[in-house]
């Protein structure tokens, strides 16, 4: 009898992209599907965006609905492909059951709302450090919680597909690199598939540090408490 809620034994060994779990590829014909839509109905992506004023005002939808829509075709192509790259251990990690699906996707949106808090709180603190006035941001796409998937991938690496402790060596190699790489990026404005508008490179990084932390929770959640591997 087969188990669908085990996703089987780690084996360190690369899952190939194509042959993600299912989660993966259903969460990114969800954003491709959201953009396509978006398109066609002609709905600008500012009604979807979390703005600056949003979190002051009370109003948290668009903590979720930034995540779903992007600027441009460029833009979902790229957070897709980030999605496929590093959702896949992730997604394998948590399971390809119904239980480690829902944890997977929760996990995406939690690191994107985190990401978004977090740009939010440091542009405020900024300001007000600055002495200048409220900051005036908008921020659209699935960057963040796609960093998060990039941090929770860099402690299954570590681990060869358990959860590996975040001191490892290939934690900290990935986290000082995803670190220079955004703000080399943020300084140049060369961001791959960002159109030329400015990118919040902070909230990727702020984004890939929950990814990091919230796999323990999230692989107990799941059920995979027992693949834990030095877990802090």
């Amino acid at each position: 009898m087969t188990d669908f809620n085990d996703p089987g034994p780690p084996t360190g060994r690369g899952e190939p992209a194509l042959n993600a779990p299912w989660p993966v590829p259903a969460l990114i014909l969800f954003l491709i599907g959201a953009h396509a839509a978006r398109v066609v109905v002609g709905a600008p992506p500012d009604a979807f965006a979390l703005t600056a004023t949003d979190l002051g005002a009370g109003r948290l939808r668009g903590l979720l609905t930034y995540q779903m829509v992007h600027g441009s075709w460029a833009h979902v192509l790229m957070n897709s492909a980030f999605t496929l790259a590093f959702g896949a251990p992730v997604a394998r990690f948590l399971g390809r059951g119904a239980r480690g699906a829902m944890v997977f996707f929760g996990f995406f949106l939690v690191c994107g709302v985190v990401a978004a808090v977090a740009y939010g709180g440091l542009e405020e603190l900024l300001a007000q450090l600055g002495g200048g006035p409220p900051p005036l941001w908008a921020l659209v796409g699935a960057s963040g919680a796609a960093s998060g998937l990039m941090g929770a991938a860099a402690r299954l690496i570590q681990g060869k597909g358990r959860l590996g402790p975040i001191g490892g060596r290939t934690v900290w190699a990935m986290t000082a690199s995803w670190i220079v790489v955004n703000v080399v990026l943020g300084a140049t404005g060369l961001t791959p598939g960002a159109g030329g508008a400015p990118v919040a490179w902070q909230a990727h990084i702020f984004g890939y540090v929950c990814g990091l932390i919230l796999i323990a929770p999230a692989g107990w959640l799941a059920g995979r408490a027992s693949d834990h591997d030095n877990a802090l």
